[in-house]
């Protein structure tokens, strides 16, 4: 009896410190997509009242939060992160046009639609796992958690911290609690059909929300006493709101996230607090209402300040540990090494040549994001990612490359059309179809088709001569046919079916992401024959041979609307018979475009000019002139001649605003300028200077541009025209 009370005695003073110490924290942070961003509200009134949390598990947004919350960084830097992101970057996969490889800007550059489809190299459509592939949005991730790579074990970050994903295949739950904190946070977010899935270790891994979206039996099993679960779920919609399919879509992902959302919120005891911000305005892609998501989940954990009073100001070991985390630190590793771990069509050497880290100095973020753009900018992967790995000799940064799973080959289609209102008009159907990856430094063969009334055939082999391709050889063939007018004393007299056909080579060095020289020599061979007009006058052959030097030049930030940036293209071809071309004579021709906006509106400022140097036959040697803001009014390549002028300036304003979303539907109203000249050498045709303008209407959908633009000018000419695809 006397021991019994004796170990009584001694057990005594542990019982009161148990009763004592505070309760371990969980903190529950649901998914919800935009609605998410509420939970960096709650994390500013949670630290204002001195909460300190000892776990936390996160679903999709929650996960994001949470996992960079428990990286070390503080509200406040939560909250300047969101306000500044491009989100529409972030959620998609493009990189931005300025780091695009230039021959990739070059493809944008026909008239065809910016959507391709992919095929394998067996001839197979490749049909991804995804309408996204999460590119931007795993960099972005990757370089806001380069210092927790080294970090396999999550119990060891700052605050212990869970994610939880769903294995597709089999729809079991799946929690990190170690692995790579930013692949665990993407496979949390890859929300079925939208974003592909993550493989980890063999497991095609989505949203955790299908299985878990409010984790409250996570964190208890991390060994907590109470939890503080903030829900930021969708609400379902009643009867009456459901008037469209994408409510229904919607409606379909709530019901299942709800039903277990509810059987996890029914787990709470008294002791737990919920916290669910008044969100009922705000929909899962309102991530342009960054402030009013913020101060929603404020103002929700503020008004509960008196209840969450006894779980506040205490400090511990996890506490001190996120300080620790919050000091400024290793966020920039010096790197020792680079290394590659590449499955794709290319070599390791063309992927390290766009690395430009340099050895012995710190993680230089800003350049690694842009060159990592322009590596996935070649379109030979469905993922570029990096990782900063610590080992005893010093850090390396690895560069995985994933190929792409679709395919390598892609075809793209176009369609323009006008019509003069006279009974005439004009119509081009193109395709272009482009092989990738034929060797191991990147070769590709693009061939390009066009019918209507500008026919074309047009193949390229481009065989880059080292790793950056930055020189290159480019052998082509081509075959065009098309209507060319032949005017005398500014009567036109004939309408001529001008037809050639050749081949050729070019040299060339491209210079960074923005441009190219080439030089070339062709040969072709070619008929004119008299279509519509005075059949007496002569059909007649030709043979041509010429060298040319060209010059291109582009920064557009967008090719269909851009905002800003320039693009120049000039070129200067002799025509000589020692090349075997029957006449000698020279030609040059330049284009250029400058945007600038203001606000949604936008100028954009150009022309061309083209000279036809010494005496040559007109019909093989005019320039083309007509269009859409190419002389409006007229119909497309209505004028000819062997010298022309143009000048214009280009508004339009954006009327929709802008969408945070990959599918993003922006709708344009603007109009046109211009004033241009077409002139001959050897005869009097001169059609004098004309004033033209036009009204445009636009839309970038998903296939791509899609213009209607009126056109008149003051030679009484007027016409409609219809693009999908190139505007300018």
């Amino acid at each position: 009896m006397r021991r019994l009370l004796f170990v009584l005695l001694l057990l005594l003073p542990l019982g009161v410190l148990a009763a004592n110490s505070p309760p371990k924290i969980g903190l529950v942070l649901s998914g919800g997509a935009a609605r998410g961003l509420a939970h960096i509200g709650v994390l500013k009134a949670l630290d204002e009242q001195g909460i300190h949390v000892d776990a936390i598990a996160g679903t999709s947004m929650g996960a994001v939060i949470g996992g960079l919350y428990a990286a070390g960084y503080t509200p406040d830097e939560l909250e300047k992160l969101a306000l500044g992101l491009d989100w529409q970057q972030a959620l998609s996969d493009a990189p931005p046009r300025v780091d695009m490889p230039f021959r990739r800007k070059q493809d944008d550059r026909d008239f065809l639609v910016k959507q391709k489809l992919s095929f394998r190299d067996d001839g197979t459509l490749g049909l991804p796992l995804g309408a996204l592939q999460g590119q931007n949005l795993s960099m972005l991730l990757e370089s806001l958690l380069v210092h927790t790579s080294d970090t396999r074990d999550f119990d060891k970050l700052a605050i212990p911290f869970r994610a939880v994903a769903t294995d597709i295949s089999t729809g079991e739950k799946v929690v990190f609690s170690k692995g790579h904190l930013p692949q665990a946070i993407r496979a949390s977010m890859s929300i079925p059909a939208v974003f592909a899935p993550v493989d980890v270790n063999g497991k095609l891994l989505v949203d955790g929300g299908m299985v878990d979206n409010i984790p409250v039996d996570v964190a208890r099993q991390m060994g907590v006493d109470v939890v503080i679960v903030v829900d930021i779920g969708n609400p379902l919609l009643d009867r009456k709101q459901l008037t469209t399919v994408v409510d229904m879509l919607n409606q379909s992902v709530t019901l299942m996230t709800r039903k277990n959302s509810e059987a996890q919120l029914a787990t709470l005891t008294a002791s737990d607090v919920l916290i669910q911000p008044p969100l009922s305005g705000y929909s899962s892609t309102d991530f342009g209402r960054v402030p009013q998501l913020i101060d929603a989940g404020y103002r929700a954990t503020s008004i509960l300040a008196p209840r969450l009073a006894s779980l506040g100001h205490r400090e511990d070991e996890h506490a001190l540990a996120l300080n620790q985390a919050r000091t400024p630190g290793e966020r920039q590793p010096v790197i020792t090494r680079i290394e590659v771990e590449n499955n794709s069509k290319v070599s390791d050497e063309v992927i390290l040549h766009y690395i430009r880290q340099p050895l012995g100095e710190r993680l230089d973020l800003e350049r690694l994001q842009r060159d990592m753009s322009t590596l996935y900018g070649l379109d030979y992967f469905d993922q570029v990612q990096y990782r900063v790995v610590h080992r005893p000799e010093g850090n390396a940064l690895v560069i995985h490359a994933y190929g792409k799973r679709g395919g390598t080959d892609y075809l793209r289609l176009g369609l323009n059309l006008s019509d003069d209102l006279r009974g005439d008009s004009t119509f081009n159907v193109g395709a272009s179809y482009r092989m990738n990856g034929i060797n191991r430094l990147g070769a590709e063969w693009l061939t390009r088709l066009q019918i209507g009334d500008h026919q074309e055939l047009y193949s390229e082999f481009y065989q880059p001569l080292d790793v950056g391709s930055r020189y290159f050889v480019a052998p082509f063939l081509f075959n065009e046919a098309q209507n060319v007018e032949a005017t005398d004393d500014n009567d036109p007299i004939a309408e001529y079916r001008l037809e050639r056909y050749g081949y050729g080579i070019n040299l060339g060095r491209q210079i960074a992401n923005n441009g190219e020289f080439r030089f070339g020599v062709a040969q072709a061979y070619g008929k004119a024959d008299v279509r519509v007009g005075e059949q007496e006058l002569p059909n007649y052959r030709f043979n041509e041979g010429y060298a040319q030097l060209q010059y291109s030049f582009d920064t557009m930030d967008n090719v269909d609307f851009p905002r800003e940036g320039e693009n120049i293209e000039t070129s200067f071809r002799e025509h000589t018979p020692s090349l075997g071309d029957d006449d000698r004579y020279r030609q040059w021709d330049i284009r250029l475009d400058k945007a600038m906006s203001s606000g949604p509106d936008t100028f954009v400022l150009g022309g061309g000019y083209g000279r036809t140097l010494d005496d040559a036959n007109v019909v093989e040697s005019s320039f083309l002139l007509g269009g859409a803001r190419q002389l409006s009014g007229y119909r497309q390549d209505a004028l000819a001649g062997q010298n022309y002028s143009l000048g214009r300036v280009i508004y339009y304003r954006r009327m929709t605003e802008r969408s945070f979303l990959p599918l993003d539907f922006p709708f344009y109203l603007g109009g046109s300028l211009e004033r241009g000249r077409v002139w001959n050498n050897d005869n009097s045709y001169d059609t004098g200077y004309i004033n033209a303008g036009s009204l445009l209407m636009g839309f970038e959908t998903p296939l791509g541009p899609l213009s209607f633009s009126y056109g008149l000018n003051s030679a009484s000419e007027h016409a409609v025209y219809v693009n999908l695809g190139r505007n300018f």
